[in-house]
C-alpha cells in the first residue's frame, strides 16, 4: 500500500496547478473512504480540482482509485464480453432505461463478438456464434432537482425492489438477463462521499469529477460495454453541444483506458422526451414502447442507444444493424416479456406484473394509482406549436411533488403531466394542450408557468434538428463522429 501523503500537501499542490501523481490520488481517495480526511479538506480538494482541472491520466487515476474503494462485482466466465450498461446525464421524461434494459436482454442469444479491441483500436466488425445472451445489470439513480430518476419510476410499480445484493443481481441476470437496481453501499463508497459534497461545494460541474463519478461505478460493475446518453440544451446539465461533447470525449477516452468499450450519444434536451413526465405516467409510456408503439422520439432513442451497445459487444455488424435488431425485440413482444420477468424477479406480484404488461391502459392506470385531480390546460391563443420547453414544465411538477430537492425526500409517483400536442401541430385558442395530474395543489402561478412552457408561432416551425446530434467513440473505432438522422 502507498504511504499516505499529508492531505494539506496534496491540496496545496493541486491548488497551485501542479499535477498529482497516481499514488497521491490513491492516498486522497483512501482518506475519503476511511474517514481520515476532514470534510473541509475534501471540500478544499474538490474546489482545487474544479478550478485547476485534471489531465487525462489524473482523471483515469482518480476513477480507478474510486472504483476500487469498495467491492467490485464478479460475473461468470460465460458472460465475459457480454455485460453491458447505459448511463444518462439526466433529462425530463427520460424513461429510456425501462425499455432499453429488457430489449437488450431479449436480443442476441445466438451471437457474440470477438474479445478485446481490434488492432486499430476499433470494435469487432463481424459477430461469431455463441449461446450466451447479453447481460444488463443497470445500476441507476434517483431524481434530484428537475430531472427524473429511473429508480423512482420503477418504485411507482407496487412491490418493485431496487435494493438487490450482488449475489441477488447475478441470480436475476441468470434468470432474466437484466435488472435495474440502486447502488449498493459496498460499491464505490468514495463516490457517495464525494458526490454528496460536490453539491454543497459548488463543484458539480467539474469535468474530471463528473467523469470519475460516472465511470468508477461502471468500472466496479466490471462492464464489457457502456453507452452514454450525454444531454445538452435548456433542460440539461450542459447547455451547448460543444460543452456536452467535451464531457463525452472525456468519458469515452477514460472508459477505453479502463477496458470498457464506451460510446456516447449527444442528445437534445430542450423538450421532454416522449409525451409523459412523472414517475407513474412514464412507466405507462415505457410499456407502450415495449409493445412496439409509444412516442417516436422515445423509440428512436431506445433503439439508437441499444444499437450502439449491440455493436460494441459484437452482436451486430454495425450500429444500424443493432438498431434494427432492437426494434424487432420491441415489435415481436420479446422485450415486453422480459420486462414482465424482471418485474417478477424484483418483487412485483405476478398478477400485478401480468396486469401491467397485458392489461388495458385503464387497468394499468388502476394498478399504478392516479392523482386526485386530472386537469387540462387550454391554449391561450391560436398558433403553431414551435416547442414545449422542458425546464419550466419539470420545475412546476417538481414543486407539486414529482421530484425531490434533497436526497431522501419522498416523491409522489402519481404527479405528472401528459403532452397532448407535438411540435408542428396547429392549436386553436382554448384547445387542450396539457393534462396535469396533481393532488389539488396546482396554484394560479403554477398554471401561468406551465402556459409559458408552450411556445406558439404564427407559422409552422422549420423541421427540428435530429434528436441524436452526434456519436462519440474512442479514437480509431470509427473514422469520425457519426451523425445521426432521425
Amino acid at each position: 500500500m502507498d504511504a499516505p501523503t499529508p492531505l494539506p500537501t496534496l491540496i496545496r499542490k493541486k491548488r497551485d496547478g501542479e499535477r498529482l501523481e497516481d499514488a497521491e490520488i490513491r492516498s486522497f481517495v483512501r482518506g475519503v473512504t476511511e474517514g481520515t480526511a476532514q470534510q473541509g479538506q475534501i471540500g478544499a480538494m474538490l474546489m482545487a480540482i474544479r478550478l485547476r482541472g485534471m489531465d487525462a491520466s489524473e482523471t483515469l487515476a482518480l476513477t480507478q482509485a474510486m472504483a476500487t474503494s469498495g467491492r467490485t462485482l464478479a460475473w461468470p466466465p460465460a458472460w465475459h464480453g457480454l455485460v453491458v450498461d447505459k448511463h444518462s446525464t439526466g433529462g425530463v421524461g427520460d424513461k429510456v432505461s425501462l425499455a432499453l434494459a429488457p430489449a437488450l436482454a431479449a436480443c442476441g442469444c445466438k451471437v457474440r463478438g470477438t474479445r478485446g479491441w481490434g488492432g486499430d483500436g476499433g470494435w469487432p466488425r463481424a459477430p461469431v456464434p455463441t449461446c450466451a445472451p447479453p447481460q444488463v445489470p443497470m445500476i441507476s439513480g434517483r431524481g434530484l432537482g428537475h430531472t427524473g430518476g429511473t429508480l423512482d419510476k420503477l418504485e411507482a410499480i407496487p412491490g418493485f425492489c431496487v435494493s438487490q445484493s450482488p449475489e441477488e443481481m447475478q441470480h436475476i441476470l441468470a434468470r432474466v438477463g437484466c435488472c435495474i437496481v440502486g447502488q449498493s453501499a459496498e460499491l464505490v463508497p468514495a463516490d457517495r462521499v464525494l458526490y454528496g459534497l460536490r453539491d454543497v461545494t459548488a463543484t458539480v460541474d467539474s469535468l474530471p469529477l463528473i467523469t470519475a463519478s460516472i465511470l468508477s461505478k461502471k468500472a466496479a460493475e466490471r462492464l464489457s460495454a457502456l453507452v452514454l446518453d450525454v444531454k445538452f440544451g435548456g433542460a440539461a446539465l450542459y447547455p451547448t453541444q460543444e460543452s456536452a461533447r467535451e464531457l463525452a470525449r472525456s468519458l469515452v477516452e477514460v472508459g477505453a483506458h479502463l477496458g470498457i468499450r464506451t460510446a456516447a450519444l449527444l442528445t437534445r434536451m430542450d423538450q421532454p422526451l416522449g409525451r409523459a413526465v412523472g414517475n407513474a405516467l412514464e412507466v405507462l409510456e415505457a410499456l407502450e414502447c415495449l409493445e412496439g408503439g409509444g412516442p417516436p422520439d422515445l423509440r428512436h432513442l431506445v433503439t439508437a442507444l441499444g444499437g450502439v451497445l449491440l455493436w460494441q459487444c459484437g452482436m451486430a455488424a454495425g450500429a444500424e444493424q443493432g438498431r434494427e435488431r432492437l426494434a424487432r425485440a420491441l415489435d415481436d413482444g420479446s422485450a415486453l416479456g422480459t420486462f414482465e420477468a424482471m418485474l417478477g424477479a424484483q418483487g412485483v406480484p405476478p398478477d400485478t406484473a401480468r396486469g401491467l404488461c397485458a392489461g388495458t391502459p385503464a387497468q394499468r392506470r388502476q394498478l399504478l394509482g392516479e392523482a386526485k385531480v386530472c386537469e387540462e390546460l387550454p391554449a391561450p391563443q391560436e398558433g403553431w406549436v414551435q416547442q414545449v420547453r422542458a425546464l419550466p414544465l419539470a420545475q412546476v411538477l417538481h414543486r407539486l411533488g414529482a421530484g425531490r430537492s434533497r436526497a431522501g425526500d419522498p416523491v409522489n409517483p402519481r404527479v405528472g403531466a401528459e403532452l397532448l400536442v407535438g411540435t408542428g401541430q396547429h392549436l386553436r385558442a382554448g384547445e387542450p394542450w396539457l393534462r396535469v395530474h396533481h393532488e389539488g395543489t396546482l396554484s394560479a402561478e403554477g398554471r401561468r408557468e406551465l402556459q409559458d412552457a408552450l411556445c406558439l408561432g404564427p407559422e409552422p416551425p422549420r423541421d427540428p434538428p435530429p434528436l441524436v446530434a452526434e456519436t462519440i467513440v474512442p479514437s480509431g473505432a470509427l473514422p469520425g463522429p457519426c451523425r445521426d438522422s432521425q
